[in-house]
């Protein structure tokens, strides 16, 4: 593990390979390493789990958690690997190989810390944009808000909630998430 390079291109055949190597994602062939996560992270992504979870019980659409391998290009160069807080993917032929989800989620969540903020909002957003994530929100934990990105017309478009709302989740009809008990 030590000969690994930040300036090497690395695709997922090698990321794979990288048993004792710390969780990190590969973004166009460069190794991103990921830092623990902290409790109010982890308290926000099971209540979030949960809410999901209860509502897709007996639906075809399944949410999982991180770490979970999103192989957003493995149809072409194969080079990008994340690992978002939460996803849902209602096409199974996506986790036919029963490691990974191969191309894009329908629904990701990432909840922001100091360390991610701009690699979320910024690098990620484009990522699952071009990917043809239709549903993308970024969680901030500090300030109680949900910033939503629904992929309408080839673009996402952005509505921002806080905590006393409940917001309708457009790839799972019928489904709301309550930010009052996600903030609790």
């Amino acid at each position: 593990m030590e000969a690994l390079q930040k300036d090497q291109h690395y695709t997922y055949t090698d990321y794979a390979s990288w048993e004792d190597y710390p969780r990190c994602e590969l973004i166009d062939g460069q190794i991103h390493l990921m830092s623990a996560p902290s409790r109010v992270h982890q308290q926000i992504l099971g209540e979030l789990f949960v809410q999901l979870h209860v509502f897709l019980k007996g639906k075809t659409c399944q949410v999982y958690i991180a770490p979970f391998d999103v192989r957003l290009n493995y149809d072409t160069t194969d080079d990008t690997v994340v690992q978002p807080d939460i996803l849902v993917v209602c096409d199974m032929t996506k986790l036919e190989n029963g490691k990974t989800c191969m191309g894009a989620p329908d629904f990701v969540i990432e909840i922001l810390s100091p360390s991610t903020e701009r690699h979320d909002a910024i690098r990620k957003l484009n990522l699952y944009l071009q990917a043809g994530v239709k549903e993308y929100w970024l969680v901030d934990p500090e300030h109680k808000l949900v910033a939503t990105h629904r992929l309408i017309d080839g673009q996402y478009v952005t509505a921002t909630y806080g905590e006393a709302d409940e917001i309708p989740v457009m790839t799972l009809t019928g489904c709301t998430i309550k930010l009052s008990e996600v903030f609790s």
